[in-house]
């Protein structure tokens, strides 16, 4: 009998099916409403303070003068105003630190949901500082968005991880980066003189902020809370299988289900694990160390220092100053189709091309660019290429390192480590965060143009440990990146040790030996 050859092409359009299958209705709803609402904030709120600065530094100056009698002086004007943009980071790190409490209490979709209440009364108190006259409102409204930024950028990575399949999770884990993206063009577009960015519109630019969270608070209600927090920590299994058939979009759900069960049977008695024991643990070692280097090279990678320059190079390029802020929504856009393009090849090229190629052509970006900067006055050309390099360093961002972080602290760990691996993972984002902004001016006054060496060592450092360290997770289950992570760890829990020697044995066809041959075995001194 002659056994037919399956056709290479039947198999990649059966995959392509499938894969198109995996987006069911409910699950693009949850993902882009989510990130509207939450990921799409943080993206606007580090870019919408740019173009009303000369504006609010005037309005601090006419309050304190209203106040005090005199004009403030410039070095309690820029501390004022340093503290304006800085607190931000700030306000992130404490929402970070509040996940776990409200997560562990609300669940999932209802913290994102909650976390509403933070964005529009920070809306509320910045649009309505000017005609208050109370700058402190500004800088209070910036430390509230800056708790939501906290919150959503843990909230919303968790809950899109654990409503999606495996097959497309980075594909919809990269959404988050894309509504980064779009939250920092949407910001750089109302900026603009002709729209919002008047002395007496800019108010107005913080008040649209209440948009998306009220956009979200009225649609969120209408999806599932995630199946896996209603089967592992709420033990609701009717709610859980109610849950997958709505985000997966079929009614046999019995293969998810059950690598959930797998799971709770692994993690017997499951009880959230607190940031200490996530730390000291040695079976997750490597995991919180490849989190801890990602999320800091995420934001030490020198992304914000490009925007420093790139006023004074457009400037050398011989474009007008007022037309610098149209120039600069390129950088915008830049942004949203390398994030978008990651999106579209993640699950087929993997996170770690993508992450390691992001941080190597950085690193050579980085080169290209100091060198640049430094004969930019040797030839009318160069500026030019200065700018190609900014628009290749934000590309190679935006392609992988941008988004795959936070996709990483979901896939590695398990349900009961995930919160306070977000703890770790955001607590590093948002410190290192501000110590960017704190140190960037004086590295960039101590080694000018050559401080992008700095970040160009630190994208390579990056970029070397990633291929040494970090394992593929593409298609893999929680449990198979656990296990792909053991044997660096060199300890596995006894539980998931006995599930993964059963399992090995089943993969492999073995069947599991009788009494009499394990008799035989202890005799012939095998065991």
């Amino acid at each position: 009998m002659q056994l037919s050859e399956k056709d290479p092409a039947d198999s990649q359009e059966s995959d392509l099916v499938k894969k198109k299958s995996d987006w069911s209705c409910s699950l693009i709803v949850a993902s882009l409403v989510g990130a509207f609402g939450s990921s799409f904030l943080y993206g606007y709120n580090l870019s919408v303070v740019n173009a009303p600065a000369p504006y609010i530094k005037a309005f601090y100056n006419e309050s304190w003068e209203r106040r005090h009698g005199h004009p403030t002086d410039p070095d309690t004007l820029t501390l004022l105003w340093s503290v304006t943009v800085s607190i931000f980071a700030i306000g992130g790190l404490v929402g970070t630190l509040m996940v776990k409490l409200i997560g562990r209490v609300l669940g999932r979709k209802y913290t994102l949901l909650v976390n509403n209440g933070f964005a529009i009364s920070a809306a509320l108190l910045m649009a309505c500082s000017l005609q208050a006259g109370t700058f402190e409102m500004l800088i209070v409204g910036r430390f509230i968005m800056g708790v939501d930024g906290g919150i959503a950028l843990s909230a919303l990575p968790m809950y899109l991880s654990e409503i999606s399949p495996k097959e497309i999770r980075g594909s919809l884990g990269q959404v988050t980066a894309i509504f980064i993206c779009v939250g920092v063009f949407t910001g750089q577009v109302l900026g603009l003189p002709e729209l919002l960015g008047k002395e007496s519109t800019w108010p107005y630019l913080f008040g649209v902020i209440a948009v998306p969270a009220v956009v979200q608070l009225v649609s969120l209600p209408f999806l599932p809370e995630s199946p896996r927090y209603l089967l592992l920590e709420k033990h609701d299994q009717v709610a859980a299988e109610q849950a997958f058939r709505t985000f997966l979009g079929k009614e046999d759900v019995s293969r998810e289900l059950e690598e959930v069960l797998a799971e709770r049977r692994v993690q017997r008695n499951v009880r959230l694990v607190s940031v200490l024991e996530l730390l000291t643990s040695p079976f997750v070692r490597w995991q919180v160390g490849t989190v801890v280097i990602t999320m800091a090279c995420y934001q030490l990678c020198g992304l914000n220092a490009i925007w420093f320059y790139t006023n004074s190079i457009f400037g050398k390029a011989g474009i007008p100053p007022e037309k610098t802020p149209y120039i600069t929504l390129s950088t915008g856009g830049i942004e949203i189709l390398a994030a978008v393009f990651s999106g579209l090849v993640i699950e087929r090229l993997g996170r770690r091309p993508l992450l390691i190629g992001g941080f190597g052509l950085m690193t050579l970006f980085f080169g290209i660019l100091t060198a640049t900067l430094t004969l930019q006055d040797h030839a009318p050309w160069v500026p030019y290429l200065s700018i190609v390099c900014i628009l290749a360093i934000i590309a190679s961002f935006c392609s992988g390192p941008g988004g795959i972080p936070f996709i990483l602290t979901g896939e590695f760990f398990q349900q009961s480590q995930r919160p306070a691996a977000f703890i770790v993972a955001g607590t590093v984002n948002w410190l290192s965060n501000f110590a960017v902004g704190l140190l960037f001016p004086f590295i960039q006054k101590s080694l000018d143009t050559y401080c992008f060496l700095v970040f160009a060592a630190i994208c390579l450092t990056g970029a070397v440990y990633f291929y040494f360290v970090l394992p593929e997770t593409k298609n893999r289950t929680y449990a198979e990146i656990s296990q792909a992570f053991a044997k660096r760890n060199k300890a596995f829990p006894p539980e998931e040790k006995i599930d993964l020697a059963v399992t090995d044995d089943k993969m492999i066809g073995n069947p599991e030996p009788d009494s009499s041959t394990l008799d035989s075995y202890v005799k012939n001194g095998v065991v």
